[in-house]
Order: structure tokens, then C-alpha cells, then sequence
């Protein structure tokens, strides 16, 4: 039992910056104090104490924020940041080494008994207001982004956001990150600015037509020197380069209704 306790300690100072010290994390970390009152309430559940199991977990609900059912399993070094609002059901299981943040359901899409909770494998991050339903798989190393709602399983180390929630980026290698910035240098054009491994929807869809860009643009390229060897005189234009600063300002025409002011994209 001690040594859990040790290693939940330390988990919270690998993960939160806002640690201190142990008597900070002893005393105000609802998160921490919910997955202690669950391994109580989890034995009694287990020699089928189960009114008491869930009265213990009723009252750790009071104390702490967060609800987690009797009967769910959790890992080692599990950690619930903030806590307030988290609730996980009767039949998740959560591996070794998993965050989740505030508001994070893991919750089930039948009333029918057996598994109708989610499995979170080891290294999993979930993150605040997330919910992931019904007996699904979330892989090893997988993160959910904050506000998704994820209804399948999801491959190990992938990252998936929105509603319902979509596979956005998966592990990426450096060989293929360094080619597509050598296509956006080319075209004066770079949809991953914000950062190399932004997984913005938006931005990786561009990224893959950047791909199929360069790809046409190189088959031309192949064309236009063989047409040159038979003696055409073809493809002498160079490509027009593409400005982020092109699209700060868009007017609107004019219109019945419409008044001559700039629009702003952001909108």
C-alpha cells in the first residue's frame, strides 16, 4: 500500500508542474485522494461488499469531485488532474501511467450488463471534458483532445479530436516532416507554422494536398522535358509563389447590402 501511495506521489510531480512539495500534494490533490478512497471502496467491492463499497465511493464523490464506480480497475501511477467532474464506470479499465483531466467521462452506450466501459491501455491521455464511451479500446500511448467525443477504438499513439472524434495525427516520422517543408519552402507556403507537429485537422489536411501538389507538379515537370527533347516549347512560365500576407486582408464585393470594410478571416 505504501509504495502505491509513494509512487502516486511521485507520478503527480512527473506531471504537474504546479507540485511543490509532498505535503502540498498530500493535502490538495482531489484527483490523488479519489483513487485512494477507490481502492478502498474496490476491495470491499471485490468480497462483494457492494452497498458499502458504494458508499465509500458516494462519499469520496462528496469530498473530491470525482466519481468513480467500485467495480472499475485502475493502474499504477494513475493520475486524475484537477479532478472536478470526472467520472468512470463500473467496467473501465485504465492502464499504467494514465492522465486524465477535469470533466473526463469514461462512460457506456448500453444499458445491457457485461463490458460497456472504455479500456484505456498504458500511457493513454485524455484530455478536460473528453468523453470516451461505450467498450472501446484507446491504444498505448493514444492521446484524446480536450472537449471530444470518442465512440471507436483508436490506434496505439494516435491523437484524436472533435465530434464524433477523428484520427487527426498519428506518429510521424522526421524523414517525412523534413519533406513536406522542403515542398512548402518550394511553393512559399507552410501549413504546419504553427508548430511541426500541430495535429490542427485543417492543417494536415493541407498537408496532404501539399503532397498531392507536389506530386502532380512533378509528373508536369517529367512531361514538359519530354515534350522539350522532341522540340516543343512548353513550361517556360515559373511558378507564382503563394504569401501568407496575401490573405490578411479579403474585401468583400459590393453589394445591396454589403459596405466597403475589409474582412477578417478570423471571424
Amino acid at each position: 500500500m505504501f509504495e502505491h501511495i509513494k509512487e502516486d506521489i511521485q507520478s503527480v510531480f512527473h506531471r504537474d508542474p504546479a507540485a511543490r512539495n509532498t505535503f502540498e500534494v498530500l493535502t490538495n490533490y482531489p484527483g490523488l485522494h479519489a483513487i485512494w478512497w477507490h481502492r478502498l471502496s474496490h476491495k470491499l467491492w471485490q468480497v462483494n461488499c457492494k452497498w458499502l463499497a458504494r458508499s465509500v465511493s458516494t462519499l469520496a464523490r462528496w469530498l473530491t469531485g470525482v466519481e468513480i464506480h467500485p467495480g472499475a480497475r485502475l493502474g499504477r501511477r494513475f493520475f486524475i488532474d484537477h479532478g472536478m467532474g470526472v467520472v468512470i464506470g463500473e467496467t473501465a479499465e485504465i492502464g499504467d501511467d494514465v492522465t486524465l483531466y477535469h470533466g473526463v467521462t469514461l462512460g457506456g452506450t448500453s444499458w445491457q450488463a457485461g463490458k460497456r466501459h472504455p479500456t484505456l491501455e498504458n500511457g493513454v491521455v485524455v484530455g478536460a471534458g473528453a468523453k470516451v464511451l461505450g467498450p472501446i479500446r484507446i491504444g498505448q500511448g493514444a492521446k484524446v483532445g480536450s472537449n471530444s467525443v470518442v465512440v471507436r477504438d483508436v490506434p496505439a499513439d494516435a491523437t484524436v479530436v472533435g465530434i464524433p472524434g477523428r484520427i487527426v495525427a498519428a506518429r510521424t516520422t522526421e524523414a517525412k516532416v523534413s519533406h513536406r517543408d522542403k515542398i512548402a519552402e518550394k511553393y512559399g507556403f507552410d501549413a504546419y507554422a504553427v508548430s511541426a507537429d500541430n495535429p490542427d485537422p485543417v492543417a494536415h489536411a493541407i498537408g496532404r494536398m501539399l503532397d498531392h501538389v507536389h506530386l502532380l507538379d512533378t509528373k508536369v515537370e517529367e512531361m514538359c522535358k519530354v515534350i522539350k527533347d522532341l522540340g516543343g516549347d512548353v513550361c517556360t512560365d515559373a511558378l507564382p509563389g503563394i504569401e501568407l500576407e496575401d490573405f490578411d486582408s479579403v474585401q468583400p464585393k459590393p453589394g445591396k447590402n454589403s459596405q466597403d470594410q475589409s474582412f477578417d478571416p478570423g471571424i
